[in-house]
């Protein structure tokens, strides 16, 4: 069974709580779209805890929690983040990590702020996370999947240098700001590499066989229906869908 948890407006709808909630009878609980640009406010046992990246199911000890394809992962927030909820004693989740999500790039988070910057009185009110770069480059196909971050060294750094060729044109022309240095590029994927390594998972595989198995899977949405990019008041949207159509792309490709 798949249900999905999504907003019918603009997002603060309850979703987190809801899923905490629904988690409790729940085998999966899946975020499939969005970033580290939202929260998810839950009180519980454990205290009070705002989820950015972490899937709402993570205080439910007969749960999986899988950030999806869709999603747009912040390695190092939600490293952090997962890091914070153990601290504060809740018994370290069961977490998986698609190997086709991609990956939010430092360099994203600074375009994020250099285009609120150019567009000033103008701007869009973007949460500068990086979101709306990290997709830009995922259509453009520039981004990196996390899988991508496990390449040879010799392809890996030729991914890097077009990718640096292409951002520093913007950098330093439009914005007018240090250009990227592609071996600094390069370090850092070697970091988070290592930082995401223990959770990365065929996660199109994992919920295919879930859902061939009868497993009850929640499917996570951020933000709501208004703040979709297709059908939310554009362009002050986000940049993915999170809409309950989208879940099933975005979760692996699962019906």
């Amino acid at each position: 069974m798949v249900k999905a948890i999504v907003g019918a407006n603009w997002g603060d709808e309850g979703k987190g709580k809801i899923t905490d909630v629904l988690a409790q009878d729940a085998d999966i609980v899946v975020r499939f779209q969005g970033g580290a640009n939202a929260g998810h406010t839950i009180k519980n046992k454990y205290g009070k805890f705002s989820l950015h990246m972490v899937p709402s199911g993570a205080f439910n000890d007969n749960t999986t929690c899988v950030l999806g394809n869709g999603v747009a992962l912040d390695i190092e927030k939600f490293v952090r983040e997962l890091d914070s909820i153990v601290a504060m004693g809740v018994p370290a989740p069961h977490i998986l990590v698609s190997d086709r999500a991609h990956v939010v790039m430092p360099y994203h988070i600074l375009q994020d702020g250099y285009e609120e910057e150019r567009l000033a009185g103008h701007a869009y009110g973007s949460t500068k996370s990086g979101i709306a770069p990290c997709y830009s480059d995922k259509y453009a196909k520039i981004g990196f999947q996390v899988n991508e971050l496990f390449m040879d060294e010799e392809p890996l750094m030729q991914r890097v240098n077009n990718v640096c060729t292409i951002k520093n044109a913007l950098f330093v022309h439009l914005y007018h700001k240090p250009a990227l240095v592609p071996e600094e590029v390069y370090q850092t994927i070697l970091k988070l590499r290592e930082m995401i390594r223990p959770y990365v998972a065929n996660t199109a595989a994992y919920l295919s066989r879930a859902v061939r198995e009868g497993k009850t899977i929640l499917l996570e949405g951020q933000l709501g229906t208004m703040k979709d990019i297709d059908h939310g008041i554009y362009p002050m949207v986000t940049s993915s869908n999170p809409i309950a159509g989208a879940g099933g792309a975005g979760a692996g490709g699962i019906p």
